[in-house]
């Protein structure tokens, strides 16, 4: 069955609609008044539940507002424009308050300037009979009321005044996440915990090439993309049409040779801009949360298995007729580099529904390194792969009589990569699983489904498995006989992961080992605690210094660090006998007992919420880096002993690393 761009969009907003149970409107009533108000309107997903914001304890997450204000303060809080209702749930075996279908609340606001604005932030929780799916939401409102100067200058101080009792009563809940500059009294015995050391790195000689490498990894990370690229289905048939492009030029060898190079540029071109709005979107600052989105990754993770489906023969993604009939007429009417450029997006349009998830897992890939200029040098490693050889066939057309003509090989590639597409659709739900702590795709579970999807490959190699499209098989050629031996011996290796073996090959993609329910593996480095100052008491307490590590849920090097490197004999027994380890996911989504409010760097004002926050902001705050993995020893005054380690595979480094922090130590006791 056909199936046009038009029905994929439509399953991509359904996998939208199931990832955002609820849709949120924001308005702003009253506006040059001295009492204005905000209205949030929730609309309920049909089957879903919204919790209240008084939802009993032992129940689901209550939905909770967070207002900030600027020329205004809040009036009481919000208040909704219905009564909830109340059910017993057998889960959670108490009573429930909740909201279905369209409920709005009225946040009162008291204008003490002429000028206001008002940010208001929800989080909380929707459910229905298959689950729960968490909720976050935000807007601005920037308004004018007629308050007096005089009246303005009393508001403005009596506000001033509530803000410093807050700040001080949320920066000594914090238990030591501390405002720069906050007061001396406010940050107690703590206050060298969080002072920033990067000075001290630095002449230590900390390595200075880790965003450098993070670039390389991302670019080289594209390159190979774009080389998988090639060889699908959907980029070879472009290969005679750009043939027959640059054939019916009929230029000079010189202006042939100008016209393909300018072909490459703008296939390249057209994907870094891809790469730029991914960028200018999200910024850098919102890369790591943007990698563990629970939405952004079961987006994908719908994508790809959707993918995967068409490649397996399930039914067909095309684009539009319309479009590339649109498109081949402005190639046939426009003349000069115009025309060549249309014929680049030619390229890009038709080749989309091959490159698109490898496009996706790129980007994602990218975010996860939160380098602003991730996003675009992925995509310019991938575009460069792509135009290097659509360039040379441009430039010597003939070179197509030596290419293999497309036939049932072509569909065979197809199939093998919706095999390997619904294992990489696993790695992205997994990101959100252990990012908000669902438990649904532990590790032996993660590694199960990988051994039937290898298997299952090893089988269709084999022409013991045939899909729709296929045709066949009379005999098994010799490299489709290899390729059958590798899938299956694949899947023969990672047998043991179901027991706890590390499976170093695929160490980055499935889940850490601590979340495996059964194990007979005790070579394992677990860290004794999760919480920054409570490893730095304990260290005190054992005379022992710190190591940190920085971490994420969703971050691909740690997990190959931790079985590349921790697994070693003698940096385990390091480890565990000279060093408290401490590992803070910059990625939890385990929100704080009380939000902090703190000042960045660049004079910015951010409130954080979560506990994956608070470990960013310590990253950011004291050691000036912001990716991981990223290892650092302490001294129990929170100094550093060596130079922090980033990524590396390296077990002598390593041994080394932890050698010189021990030394260190040592002396200055």
């Amino acid at each position: 069955m056909k199936k046009s761009l038009v029905s994929l969009l439509m399953l991509l907003v359904a996998a939208v609609a199931f990832a955002q149970p609820v849709a949120w409107s924001f308005k702003l009533v009253g506006d040059k008044t001295e009492s204005p108000s905000v209205k949030i309107t929730a609309t309920v997903a049909p089957g879903f539940h919204l919790y209240s914001q008084d939802n009993p304890d032992g129940g689901g997450v209550p939905l909770q507002f967070f207002v900030d204000t600027k020329g205004c303060k809040a009036v009481g809080k919000p208040t909704a424009d219905k009564a909830y209702q109340k059910a017993f749930s057998d889960i959670f075996e108490t009573n429930e308050h909740f909201y279905t279908g369209t409920v709005t609340f009225t946040q009162k606001l008291k204008a003490t300037d002429k000028n206001f604005s008002v940010n208001i932030e929800l989080k909380g929780q929707a459910c229905n009979d298959s689950g729960c799916m968490p909720l976050h939401a935000q807007h601005s409102f920037s308004g004018t009321a007629p308050v007096s100067e005089k009246d303005a200058e009393a508001a403005a101080e009596e506000e001033k005044a509530e803000q410093t009792a807050l700040a001080v009563d949320s920066l000594q809940q914090a238990d030591g996440a501390l405002q720069p500059g906050a007061d001396e009294a406010i940050m107690g015995s703590d206050k060298d915990w969080w002072t920033n050391v990067e000075a001290e790195l630095k002449a230590l000689e900390a390595n200075p090439q880790e965003s450098s490498r993070s670039i390389w990894y991302i670019l080289i990370a594209g390159f190979i993309g774009g080389l998988i690229a090639l060889v699908t289905p959907c980029v070879w048939p472009m290969i005679p049409m750009t043939v027959s492009f640059f054939l019916k030029q009929n230029k000079s060898r010189r202006k042939s040779i100008t016209s393909a190079v300018i072909y490459g540029v703008s296939i390249i071109v057209i994907y870094v801009a891809l790469g730029l709005i991914v960028t200018l979107l999200f910024g850098a600052s919102a890369l790591n949360d943007l990698a563990t989105s629970a939405i952004f990754n079961i987006i994908f993770f719908l994508l790809l298995v959707l993918f995967a489906i068409s490649f397996m023969g399930g039914f067909e993604l095309t684009l539009p007729a319309s479009w590339t009939n649109k498109m081949d007429s402005k190639v046939d009417t426009t003349t000069g580099m115009l025309s060549i450029f249309f014929m680049a997006f030619t390229l890009v349009l038709v080749s989309f529904s091959c490159t698109g998830p490898i496009i996706g897992t790129l980007l994602v890939e990218a975010a996860a390194t939160s380098n602003f200029l991730s996003p675009a040098v992925g995509m310019f490693g991938f575009a460069l792969a792509l135009a290097l050889p659509f360039t040379l066939f441009a430039m010597f057309p003939t070179m197509l009589k030596s290419m293999p003509k497309s036939g049932g090989w072509l569909n065979t590639v197809k199939v093998v990569l919706g095999f390997l597409e619904l294992a990489l659709a696993l790695k992205f739900l997994s990101v959100a699983d252990l990012a908000y702590g669902w438990r649904i795709l532990d590790r032996e579970v993660f590694v199960s489904l990988w051994i039937i999807i290898f298997a299952l490959l090893g089988v269709y190699l084999l022409g013991k498995l045939t899909f729709p499209h296929d045709s066949k098989v009379e005999r098994v050629s010799v490299p489709r006989f290899l390729m059958a031996c590798i899938s299956l011996a694949f899947a023969v290796y990672m047998l043991p992961g179901l027991w706890g073996a590390p499976l170093k090959s695929i160490s980055a993609f499935a889940p850490p080992a601590h979340t495996q329910d059964f194990s007979l593996f005790e070579g394992d480095v677990s860290a004794q605690v999760d919480d920054y100052e409570e490893g730095m008491r304990l260290a005190q307490k054992l005379g022992k210094p710190l190591l940190i590590d920085f971490s994420g849920h969703g971050c691909v090097n740690c997990r190959k660090m931790e079985a590349a490197v921790w697994t070693d004999p003698d940096v385990k027994k390091s480890i565990d006998n000279d060093y408290v380890l401490v590992t803070l996911m910059v990625d939890e989504k385990k929100e704080l007992p009380e939000p902090i409010k703190i000042t960045e760097a660049d004079g910015t004002i951010r409130t954080l919420r979560t506990v994956g926050d608070k470990w960013s902001y310590l990253q950011r705050s004291k050691f000036g880096a912001n990716a991981q993995p990223f290892h650092v020893l302490l001294d129990n005054n929170g100094k550093p002993l060596a130079p922090a380690f980033v990524y590396k595979e390296d077990v002598p480094g390593y041994k080394a690393f932890l050698k010189q922090g021990l030394e260190n130590y040592q002396k200055g006791k």
